[in-house]
């Protein structure tokens, strides 16, 4: 099952995951330090993450590592970038009506 990108990153423990995993690739093991939950809570947080499509396991021996799929990243961005040019105008509107009151 696939699951929907937002519903991934509703959470805030998942954010946090994809957070640690931005930086270097982890193992589960490593994830579930970084919280005070049980392993198989942060093991079903990384499932819904792997559903997505967020993030992916990579084997390396005996050991699993959970990385970043940056390009699953850019679809959230490119979805926020048309909220962020109504957030920048009605800025510069703000600036433009401060900077106007300034000068009179």
């Amino acid at each position: 099952m696939r699951r929907d990108i937002f519903q991934a990153i509703a959470d805030p423990t998942r954010r946090a995951i994809i957070a640690l995993i931005a930086i270097q690739a982890m193992t589960p093991n490593a994830i579930a330090e970084h919280f005070d939950t049980t392993r198989q809570a942060v093991s079903k947080h990384l499932k819904i993450l792997t559903e997505c499509e967020l993030i992916r396991q990579q084997h390396q021996g005996r050991e699993i590592y959970y990385q970043l799929e940056i390009e699953k990243m850019k679809e959230i961005d490119k979805w926020l970038e048309q909220f962020r040019k109504i957030w920048e105008d009605r800025f510069n509107q703000l600036d433009d009506l401060l900077l106007t009151l300034k000068n009179k």
